[in-house]
């Protein structure tokens, strides 16, 4: 499986750079538009204590604006990249499936991406309150994955509506969860790689305290065009693996 992935990756790399660009701009609006966002572990974050201390209508306005329009973004290139795997399963040219096929699929996959980060800030509220806000943030959102894991690719791909999706995701999920599990830690090996590499390179460079803001934003653009969406190729190629006739 990483191995398929990494050849649909290799050989749609000038496609797979140009559809993860709304991953940057995705990542970015928050950090623009939120003065409490921060870039930490090549990701966007917010300070829940900092919403805590002084919330406004306006400061909630503009972090759910942000949210929204980076949630869209982020739908936007999870249906691409997903498409260049279906592409090459089925032959059909990417370009005459990117435009009949994301105007109703993109709406689909943002309304999951909304309902996971609605549950996420949730537990990050909840966890704020009893003291353990990390823990259980963390505990969640792993959890709250599983029912949405191939629900992308089951839009995309097979062109399910939301509630068939997330069905889908749960049964393939309890069918043969090793391929979960090998996204998961892979992920979390590559990511810590990775960005252990780069800050290690920037601090050297640049010093320790310029070298490790750099390596926060240089492991943001890593992340973004290159680690995140070959592991969305990963959860395409393993969702395409159902096709009894593609396992053989």
């Amino acid at each position: 499986m990483l191995g398929d992935s990494f050849e649909t990756y290799k050989s749609n790399i000038r496609l797979v750079i140009l559809f993860s660009i709304p991953f940057i701009i995705a990542f970015l609006i928050p950090l623009l538009a939120v003065h409490d966002a921060f870039v930490s572990a090549g990701g966007i974050f917010l300070r829940t204590a900092n919403l805590f201390y002084s919330p406004t209508p306006l400061g909630l306005s503009v972090i759910a604006i942000s949210v929204f329009f980076s949630l869209l973004f982020l739908s936007l290139a999870f249906v691409l990249i997903s498409l260049i795997v279906k592409s090459k399963r089925t032959h059909v040219k990417i370009g005459q499936m990117a435009f009949r096929e994301i105007e109703k699929n993109i709406s689909k996959v943002f309304i999951v991406l909304l309902i996971y980060s609605v549950v996420i800030i949730l537990a990050n509220l909840i966890g704020y309150y009893i003291g353990y806000e990390t823990p259980v943030t963390i505990i969640v959102g792993i959890i709250g994955i599983l029912p949405i894991f191939y629900a992308p690719s089951a839009i995309v791909v097979d062109g399910k509506g939301i509630a068939r999706s997330v069905k889908e995701s749960v049964k393939l999920i309890a069918q043969e969860p090793w391929y979960f599990l090998m996204w998961l830690i892979s992920a979390v090996i590559v990511m810590f790689v990775v960005g252990l590499i780069v800050i290690l390179l920037s601090e050297a460079l640049f010093g320790l305290n310029t070298g490790t803001s750099i390596a926060e934003y240089l492991l943001l653009i890593i992340n973004s065009l290159f680690i995140i969406p070959y592991f969305i190729i990963f959860q395409a190629e393993a969702y395409m693996k159902k096709f009894k006739l593609l396992k053989h």
